[in-house]
């Protein structure tokens, strides 16, 4: 039987106020998550941008195999 003491904790970083929140406690709207630690969602930005440039930088690639 699960309870709620046994669900991981989850952190999140709110873009309007640029903190990390323990739980989701604002509207999804603000927030960037979930993350597995509070050092990880302070990183949130950070994070996205590198996804950002490795899917464009993919992109940039894909079908460069199409001659």
């Amino acid at each position: 039987m699960s309870t709620e003491a046994e669900q991981p904790v989850e952190y999140w970083f709110n873009t309007r106020t640029r903190m990390v929140e323990k739980g989701r406690q604002s509207s999804w709207e603000h927030l960037m998550g979930p993350y597995a630690s509070p050092e990880e969602a302070r990183h949130a930005l950070e994070i996205a941008q590198a996804r950002n440039e490795l899917w464009d930088s993919d992109e940039d690639s894909w079908g460069d195999d199409d001659s």
